[in-house]
């Protein structure tokens, strides 16, 4: 296995799109420090590349945005910020200071409050807990439950965990029934809920090795060699391989982005990314009711984003890219490795076997990865997004790493979870993947086409019954374009160029598949139903609008429920034929879990693929050679 690293931390920007590097994040908070406007105790959350202006900008201009909370005097900016020779501030537009995303930093703190809180000490001194260091609190967003008493304030509150010493994981020891409340700006913990004493579980939960006895034997070395490098190329960051051509980068927001994907010379995507996660939990007891979360508009994949390691994360001939990030104390953060990407064998991609002369002709498919991984608490995230041979694209998430769980009495029926430990339950659950891919299927103006199977009706037509039409109905406007999936039908989508056709004179197009969806269960007046409306379609598409960003809204973080969002700009009702187009699909799973993914989740995969549909006039991987060719040792016998 071998590396290599596209630096993060670079000195001179080679591409408009390239992310912002630590000099450019720390350049614009100076200049927004030395416009004199924030005082001393400020809070940051977040420093973005203004795309739009990158694509248009001559010269190599660079804006930024940022936001700024300054907790004394309770305000909050959107700063913009143009980097130069001089840079300087453009233009503040004053933000509800509840609203931005909570910081890191923020966090720690609001953490630290509550250890030194007497109303904590005392709650969990009822439960037998003295030492509150070994506490372990995790300050949640408010998610529509703030108190009215409190609606003025920006507030989070924790759910707690008990360790029995450092190296414990806390995460296996709920403690059921205390809900501190905290002001994050004056870090004033407000009050401190205590719900009835249940006893916390005495079972550990070990993750290192050993834990749970010897290791299982039998499992030999594995070796994954590329002798003559790997089939990429690197510029910067951009990548080409097997045909395809594209950008990685990366924004506070979303963690890992793609930019202009070609294959074969010719427009896929113009971006794609992950833009919203949104977690709802499903049931009512006092230390779960809160939980849903915005994950990347109240946190951000940014700050989220993992450090990989060699041989762990990934294996291979491995090419990172570094990132950074702007922490919430104002200053750059860089994380090395931030981005994997390597190519894999996937199995056989097209094979005939002709009988009559004995002939065999097969081709192994070659994929390449461009992932990340986020870890959220006590979940695990990674986004893995696959480039195939054929043309096609797939984004796999995986899911893994620790269920939120709460504690149970001995014997305690458990009406919206499973039991998976001693006096340990985890919830029912679901998990929304709002992704944005914008699109640019031979070129930039696209149409959205819906296609179904539907039977024939008439028997003239159809004297045998068994015939079976394929049904297209074009998408023209936004209030037809909010739709869900329908697998007994084989529901799917085309974005058809609105410029080009095919040898067979239809429009060259992709095909949008996904597989793994689910719907809310809550009333329409609840909560999490009104909060994320996003999350009651699986499809919804816009036209390409620069303060569209946030498939959720800008500013989830104590919105008004369904104030922002494709909800709300689809009432627009604009057209969809021939446009700049957007899709936002919500890949999604409910989890109701299971013993086995205790104390630590197997990985869980869900997934969309985006495919050629008439884009090519036949099979776009003839070209690949035989592996005899190519010298790959697929057909070596066991020795």
């Amino acid at each position: 296995m071998s590396c290599h690293t596209s630096d993060g931390g670079r000195s001179r920007r080679t591409h408009p799109l390239d992310p912002l590097s630590p000099a450019e994040i720390e350049a614009a908070v100076a200049a927004a420090r030395a416009d004199g406007r924030l005082g001393e105790r400020v809070r940051f959350w977040g420093a973005t590349l203004d795309e739009a202006h990158a694509r248009q900008a001559a010269g190599g201009e660079v804006k930024v945005g940022l936001v700024a909370m300054d907790h004394d005097a309770r305000t909050a900016w959107e700063i913009d910020v143009l980097l130069g020779d001089e840079p300087r501030c453009l233009e503040w537009r004053p933000v509800d200071p509840r609203r931005p995303g909570i910081t890191s930093e923020e966090a720690r703190a609001a953490a630290g409050a509550c250890r030194e809180s007497p109303l904590f000490k005392e709650v969990m001194a009822r439960r037998g807990i003295h030492d509150v260091s070994l506490v372990m609190i995790d300050p949640e967003s408010m998610g529509g439950f703030e108190p009215e008493k409190y609606k003025d304030r920006r507030l989070t509150w924790g759910t707690v965990w008990h360790r029995t010493h450092e190296g414990d994981n806390g995460y296996a020891r709920p403690v059921q029934g205390v809900v501190p409340i905290i002001d994050m700006q004056t870090m004033e913990v407000l009050e401190v809920e205590d719900h009835g004493v249940v006893p916390v579980s005495a079972e550990a939960g070990p993750l290192e090795r050993g834990g749970f006895g010897p290791d299982r034997e039998g499992l030999k070395r594995l070796e994954i060699t590329q002798p003559d490098g790997p089939s990429f190329e690197v510029d910067g960051r951009q990548v080409a391989w097997q045909g395809w051509r594209f950008r990685v980068g990366f924004t506070h927001r979303e963690g890992l982005v793609l930019h202009d994907l070609e294959f074969k010379d010719r427009p896929v995507l113009k971006r794609a990314a992950c833009n919203e996660m949104y977690v709802p939990y499903l049931d009512s007891n006092p230390t779960q009711y809160r939980k849903n979360f915005f994950d990347w508009g109240e946190y951000g994949a940014g700050p989220l984003t993992n450090s990989l390691a060699l041989g762990c994360d990934c294996l291979g001939v491995i090419h990172y890219f570094d990132a950074a990030y702007l922490g919430g104390d104002g200053t750059a953060r860089s994380i090395p490795q931030a981005i994997c990407m390597h190519e894999e064998d996937d199995g056989v991609l097209w094979k005939h076997n002709d009988l009559r002369r004995g002939v065999s002709q097969v081709r192994r498919s070659r994929r390449l990865i461009i992932s990340n991984f986020q870890t959220v608490a006590n979940y695990d995230y990674g986004f893995y997004w696959s480039l195939y041979q054929d043309g096609r694209v797939e984004l796999e998430i995986k899911l893994t790493g620790i269920l939120s769980a709460s504690g149970i009495e001995e014997g305690e029926e458990v009406r919206y979870g499973r039991v998976v430990g001693a006096n340990v339950q985890a919830p029912a659950h679901q998990h929304y993947f709002g992704i944005r891919l914008d699109t640019a299927v031979d070129g930039p103006l696209n149409r959205l086409v819906e296609e179904h199977a539907e039977g024939e009706t008439d028997p003239e037509l159809d004297p045998y019954g068994n015939a079976v039409r394929n049904v297209r109905t074009p998408l023209l406007r936004e209030s037809q374009a909010a739709r869900r999936t329908d697998p007994g039908t084989g529901r799917r989508w085309r974005v058809e160029s609105a410029t080009r056709t095919n040898r067979y004179g239809e429009p060259t197009a992709y095909r949008l598949l996904m597989p793994n969806t689910t719907r809310p269960f809550g009333r329409p007046e609840s909560v999490t139903s009104r909060r994320a409306p996003f999350t009651h379609q699986h499809l919804w598409a816009t036209p390409a609008d620069p303060a569209e960003r946030f498939v959720g809204g800008q500013y989830p973080n104590h919105a008004e429920p369904g104030e922002d969002g494709v909800h709300v700009w689809q009432k627009q009702d604009r057209s969809l034929d021939g446009v700049e187009l957007v899709l936002w699909p919500i890949v999604g799973t409910h989890h109701f879990p299971r013993p086995e993914q205790w104390p630590v989740m197997p990985v869980d995969h869900i997934k969309l693929v985006f495919e050629p549909d008439g884009f090519f006039a036949r099979n776009p991987a003839m070209d690949i050679p035989d592996p005899a060719v190519t010298g790959d040792d697929c057909c070596s016998p066991q020795v």
